[in-house]
């Protein structure tokens, strides 16, 4: 278990900041998952349109919450 939160945050960006960034690797990552996807059926799809409905249902309950109730909510008493 974690007992110091912000010492683990720290060490996590410094490594980040030290790591070179490597194009090739991350490359060949995300190929071999586009042919995994295409392995498994998952694109192209069938119907691109599929599940929309839902999509639009939940950004329509999302963007309906007020900002305001939500940071009177986060306000501790």
């Amino acid at each position: 278990m974690i007992t110091n939160y912000k010492k683990v945050q720290k060490f996590e960006r410094e490594l980040i900041k030290k790591e070179k960034v490597n194009f090739i690797r991350n490359f060949r990552i995300a190929d071999a998952l586009y042919h995994e996807a295409i392995e498994l059926r998952i694109i192209p799809l069938k119907n691109p349109l599929d599940g929309l409905d839902i999509d639009i249902k939940i950004a329509r309950v999302v963007n309906s919450v007020s900002k305001t109730s939500y940071k009177d909510s986060t306000r501790t008493k």
